[in-house]
């Protein structure tokens, strides 16, 4: 037996369904990330579900609700962007997390932001990083699609403190004195 306490093993598995995995996938930390989509499909939204892919060749994957208007964005557009979220950029998270927001340039009237330069995708001012992609693939799975894009531009910031999503809520991750 393990030094681990009784609280941190397992005692009863939980139904595979939406809510019961909901449960469990909140107790993985995730960053915070807002895709975007620039020209005449113009939009943004907060994700989570983002992962590096591959660096050779530079590639990243986003996973978005067929529900959702970035799905339409980014399989209109063929390009996307990602700013990831600073400790301080909880607001914009949520900003762009509300679906009762406005749509299209609206929803850009208050934010600082610039396009980014290959894809004109709008890149939030103060985020940690920003990422330009073009859409390589997109793969069906349930209700959402995983789209790879291949990266076309990246630049970091000058924060140190990156955004996260743990158990439900916004946390923050504060990077280590050097």
């Amino acid at each position: 037996m393990n030094s681990a306490s009784a609280e941190a093993t397992p005692t009863a598995s939980l139904a595979a369904a939406p809510a019961p995995l909901r449960e469990v996938m909140a107790r993985f930390a995730t960053g915070v990330t807002v895709l975007s989509v620039g020209g005449e499909h113009l939009h943004a939204m907060t994700a989570n579900a983002f992962s590096s892919v591959s660096l050779d060749p530079p590639s990243v994957l986003c996973s978005v609700a067929h529900s959702a208007v970035m799905h339409r964005a980014i399989s209109s557009s063929k390009h996307f962007g990602v700013s990831i979220m600073a400790a301080d950029q909880e607001g914009l998270a949520r900003f762009f997390a509300d679906k009762q927001r406005p749509l299209g340039t609206a929803q850009f009237e208050d934010v600082d932001w610039q396009p980014g330069p290959q894809t004109g995708a709008p890149l939030l001012s103060g985020a940690l990083a920003w990422l330009e992609c073009r859409l390589d693939a997109a793969y069906e799975s349930g209700d959402h699609t995983i789209f790879v894009g291949n990266v076309v531009t990246s630049s970091r910031g000058t924060g140190c403190d990156g955004l996260l999503f743990f158990d439900g809520t916004f946390q923050h991750a504060v990077s280590p004195v050097r």
